[in-house]
């Protein structure tokens, strides 16, 4: 290892008794990308406020750059979950404010300000309020205040909840350029492909590191291979429905160890390959199927280590239905026409028309600031629309009637519980706002609790758990009542892939028994879920269709490069970043993505740069299209467009 920057040794911390930290060793070098992750409440936060010198330690010992940890507080930037931004300040004087603090001189805050609000997508930005934000764009502000005193440490805990795949892959590629600078980042993360991005990786478990290393050594010793096995859908069908009856007639044996339905595919891992592909196939009676194997990823790393250690996937509880909810998959349940909101001469939402069915889960998918939102709010009644129909329930009058408000459920992007109250208090409130019966208020809050995984912590002030736990609360109280439409705004932003995968079962579940399902999400491969797709872009739809069918539409073709090291990889990216637009190329472990236009013209040059940085015999091959790599695809070429740039 380089010069440790970052040390601690047998650090606890207790909150009343419970073990938020219990004896966590680290050592972090000088330049490293260093990656926490662990299961909502493995102590990560509690690690990086530590290691911060906002908090101090029940016991042990934490050294940063060979002082405590609170008396360099001054020589790091942290950015907590909560961004810790001032709504009353505008972002220019959020940055002001922060290099004022650190006595930035003049001269060098202004080129610092530029530099990274135009990294970070901010740059148009400066005199609003960061009260007005979206939560991505906040996150991003946040980050820029961190970096405007040039730290040469940086904490981040869950910087990229809440940001699109397209910032999300900026924020990385700022993360990575500070990285060859010799700048040292410490990043908690639920994005378990953004793991793979760093050079080493701690597994939190129960407040303790339990495996460490880089992603290859992680991803090797599970000593498994992993089988992605699709099927071929047509474009205008959802393959999901397949999928999910393909992995139902799979069944676990001493080879086959995990299962895994992905919307488009399915992912299977075993010790051996070509024998457990005998056996699906044998089992499912399709004949050949599509099958790539490969090496495990960090999300199968995390998924294996933490079962080993205990900590098991909860199955949601069956559903005590309160109401019948089996609606006609015919009818629309959610219908805008040419629907507009305008807030002076900004417009937040263009000419937008939707029709989604019972029984259906439409996914909105949109870069930060999008429109998503402020959509959602107007569907469901909370906003008047500037101009536009819209029909909800078969109700197009008042959208805030008692009877309507009983037949819908909201998951506010914005955390909408309250944090006084506990977590039983939080689903009692709910249950009277929704009118409940008293008589199934029990079964109903039983059933919140078993679903959340977080019984035993009903009595728990909800303001004092982390932010995964809290989401999962606020699923809960937003379907309880057992609504027939359910409007979900990023319900899994910050939840570990334990717990994304139960809350995904509950929705595909609300979806079979008739309730129509829009939601929102940055992980896009829970998009694939999804029965159908709407993408937006500078307030306007730009594409819609299954995700099968939107894979299909792409322009341009995608390449792999494949290198033999992260080192390696974070060279190629800054050869191909030097001459491409940012957002063409995008890291993926040990790979990068890079999208052409014109590959007969392009990749020449590709291969020229490659070759000019020492980089002529990395493999670079044609690959199919993801729904990420789509999705960017598609909506920045329509910004391209809408500037007059193509």
């Amino acid at each position: 290892m380089s010069e440790v920057v970052v040390s601690a040794r047998q650090l606890c911390k207790n909150y009343k008794g419970v073990k938020a930290l219990d004896g966590l060793d680290l050592e972090v070098g000088r330049g490293d990308l260093f990656g926490l992750v662990g299961p909502d409440g493995a102590g990560k936060s509690t690690a990086l406020k530590i290691l911060a010198g906002v908090l101090k330690a029940s016991a042990g010992e934490a050294q940063v750059f060979g002082k405590s940890a609170s008396a360099a507080r001054s020589l790091g930037g942290f950015v907590p979950q909560n961004c810790a931004l001032y709504p009353e300040l505008t972002v220019d004087e959020s940055l002001a404010y922060e290099a004022g603090l650190h006595r930035v001189a003049d001269d060098v805050f202004q080129k610092l300000r530029q530099k990274h609000l135009e990294r970070l997508g901010l740059a148009q930005f400066g005199s609003r309020l960061t009260s007005q934000l979206s939560g991505g764009m906040r996150q991003n502000l946040a980050l820029c205040c961190a970096l405007i005193s040039q730290p040469k440490l940086i904490l981040l805990d869950e910087p990229t909840t809440g940001l699109d795949p397209i910032a999300r892959r900026e924020l990385w590629q700022t993360l990575v350029s500070l990285a060859a600078e010799g700048v040292t980042t410490i990043i908690a993360t639920p994005f378990l492909d953004e793991a793979e991005r760093c050079s080493r990786i701690a597994l939190m478990y129960q407040g303790k590191i339990h495996q460490s290393g880089t992603p290859e050594e992680l991803q090797e010793s599970l000593a498994l291979r992993r089988l992605t096995i699709t099927i071929n859908a047509l474009p205008e069908q959802s393959s999901g429905s397949q999928i999910s009856a393909l992995s139902e007639k799979i069944a676990l044996s001493d080879n086959i160890v995990d299962i895994y339905p992905f919307g488009d595919h399915i992912e299977v891992l075993a010790k051996d390959g070509p024998a457990a592909l005998n056996q699906i196939e044998s089992a499912s009676g399709a004949g050949k199927l599509n099958c790539h194997e490969s090496t495990p990823t960090m999300e199968n790393v995390f998924v294996m280590r933490l079962r080993a250690l205990g900590l098991k996937e909860l199955i949601p509880p069956a559903f005590p239905a309160v109401n019948s909810n089996l609606n006609s998959a015919a009818t629309s349940a959610i219908r805008a026409t040419n629907l507009v909101k305008r807030y002076g001469d900004f417009t937040a939402v263009d000419d937008l028309s939707l029709d989604i069915k019972y029984g259906e889960i439409y996914g909105l998918l949109g870069a930060n600031g999008a429109g998503k939102t402020t959509t959602i709010k107007m569907l469901c009644g909370l906003l008047a629309p500037t101009a536009g129909q819209v029909s909800l329930a078969g109700e197009s009058g008042s959208l805030r009637s008692r009877d309507l408000r009983r037949k819908i459920g909201y998951m506010s992007q914005k955390f909408t519980l309250y944090d006084g109250l506990t977590v039983a208090e939080n689903l009692e409130f709910y249950s009277a706002i929704y009118e409940l019966p008293r008589a199934r208020r029990k079964q109903q809050l039983d059933w919140a609790l078993a679903t959340c995984g977080l019984a035993h912590m009903a009595s728990s002030l909800v303001g004092s758990l982390p932010l995964g736990w809290k989401q999962r609360i606020a699923f809960g109280a937003a379907v309880m009542h057992d609504p027939q439409v359910i409007f979900l705004d990023e319900p899994t932003a910050g939840v570990d892939p334990l717990a994304r995968r139960q809350i995904w079962r509950s929705i595909r579940d609300f979806a079979k028994r008739g309730a129509a399902i829009l939601v929102t999400t940055h992980y896009l491969d829970e998009a694939e879920y999804c029965n159908r797709l709407c993408f937006v872009s500078a307030s306007r739809m730009v594409t819609e269709g299954t995700p099968t069918a939107i894979k299909s539409q792409h322009s341009g073709e995608l390449f792999e490069l494949v290198c033999d090291h992260a080192g390696q990889t974070q060279k190629a990216f800054a050869a191909l970043a030097a001459e491409l637009e940012p957002w063409r190329i995008s890291i993926f472990g040990k790979a990068l993505h890079v999208l052409l236009d014109d590959s007969q013209a392009d990749l020449p040059k590709v291969r020229a740069l490659l070759s000019s940085s020492g980089l002529a015999t990395v493999e670079l091959r044609a690959i199919k299209f993801s729904l990420e790599d789509a999705f960017i695809a598609k909506v920045q070429t329509a910004a391209r467009v809408g500037q007059g740039v193509v």
